[in-house]
């Protein structure tokens, strides 16, 4: 309620080989007389093998020189995860959701200008990781630099398959994503990371582990938390309008704080007004089982719900789930209290990618995507599976 309260105040080049011909063909045979130069002269100047191998290098070179991250779209961890990987290396950011991840990866495989590749902030499931180490290992073919960057539960044997391949792995599930790009990258970053790298350790829930609570000391915790919370509704209220999320991608590498965006604050303050609103409906709406609540969202995202499902139910596990009619499917997202005692991230990965879907996370806040005529059989088998 703090927040709701203080926000609603406010060229072409031509390449060697060409070049040779146009030498061979105009002075040897046009301006040099057979008398002066013969033609073996004339060979002996342009050495054919010197030529062509300088052509395949400088070829070579200028060929892949593009950077690119591909980074999770829907929070935080995700936004700020693309602005830093942007002010250390340069280069442009790809934002998707889990749907749209293996699509994008799909693509820059085909970029033949590709030198390295960042992937942050986007967890694999049981459905997806066999692809995309098929992937990595076509782009590590064709000698594109990956790293790849998360803090979701990951199965190891896709960590050694990836590091046997030479992808940097970069993963810790203590510290959220952008924490670890600021710890791993910081000597190419200014000191404002830092203060990025905060705000999404907070969006996280992970301000209180080790490097998450150092870079927290650092800043006054309620200005950080507004700035965080700002960041957030207005990435989850911009969600189909990916130019705006590349504007705060870019932004954010400038070193600007929230506050320094136009018009973020009075964006946020529309956004707690629909959450406001929400709190009713979830009232109205919500159903219960044994071991969770759970509820089909229509008009806004099932994250910014989850957490009124999950407290309103009394329950300690809540799911909140919404139609993506474009896919056909069911975006889900599932959160834990403190007294869950189960893994929610390791039970939806293996539940969904049974039932056709995917999915995962952390312990006590995870999403999936799974099939909509199963999206019944999941939440009841999700019930079951917690104790």
């Amino acid at each position: 309620m703090f927040f709701i309260a203080v926000l609603a105040t406010l060229k072409p080049k031509i390449t060697p080989k060409k070049i040779t011909k146009k030498i061979l063909s105009k002075k040897t045979i046009k301006k040099v007389t057979p008398k002066k130069i013969t033609k073996k002269t004339s060979a002996k100047k342009v050495p054919k093998k010197i030529t062509k191998k300088t052509s395949a290098k400088k070829t070579t070179k200028s060929k892949r020189t593009k950077v690119i991250c591909i980074s999770h779209k829907e929070d935080c961890d995700g936004i700020s995860s693309a602005a830093l990987i942007r002010q250390a290396f340069g280069g442009d950011a790809i934002l998707v959701d889990y749907p749209g991840q293996m699509e994008a990866l799909n693509q820059v495989v085909l970029d033949e200008k590709l030198k390295s590749l960042f992937i942050c902030d986007l967890g694999l499931s049981k459905k997806t990781q066999d692809e995309f180490i098929d992937i990595m290992k076509t782009l590590r073919k064709n000698k594109v630099s990956v790293t790849y960057i998360d803090h979701h539960d990951i199965d190891p044997n896709v960590v050694k398959a990836l590091e046997k391949i030479k992808v940097k792995v970069i993963h810790d599930i203590n510290e959220c994503t952008t924490v670890q790009v600021y710890d791993t990258y910081k000597s190419k970053l200014n000191d404002h990371a830092s203060f990025v790298a905060t705000c999404a350790a907070i969006t996280d829930y992970m301000e209180d582990r080790p490097i998450g609570s150092k870079l927290l000391q650092i800043y006054d915790r309620q200005f950080a938390l507004i700035s965080a919370t700002v960041m957030t509704y207005n990435i989850v209220g911009h969600q189909k309008e990916p130019d705006y999320l590349q504007y705060l991608v870019e932004e954010l590498a400038e070193s600007k704080f929230p506050h320094d965006i136009p018009n973020t604050f009075e964006f946020a303050q529309i956004q707690v007004e629909k959450l406001s609103q929400m709190i009713a409906k979830v009232k109205k709406g919500m159903k219960t089982m044994k071991n969770l609540g759970y509820m089909e969202i229509l008009d806004a995202g099932a994250s910014g719900a989850v957490n009124f499902v999950m407290g309103l139910s009394g329950k300690d596990v809540g799911v909140a789930y919404k139609e993506r009619v474009d896919h056909g499917i069911y975006a889900v997202s599932v959160r834990g209290s403190k007294n869950c005692k189960v893994h929610l991230g390791k039970i939806v990965n293996l539940l969904a990618t049974s039932l056709g879907g995917s999915g995962g996370g952390h312990d006590k806040a995870c999403g999936a995507v799974v099939p909509k005529p199963k999206i019944k059989k999941f939440i009841t088998e999700l019930n079951k599976k917690i104790k």
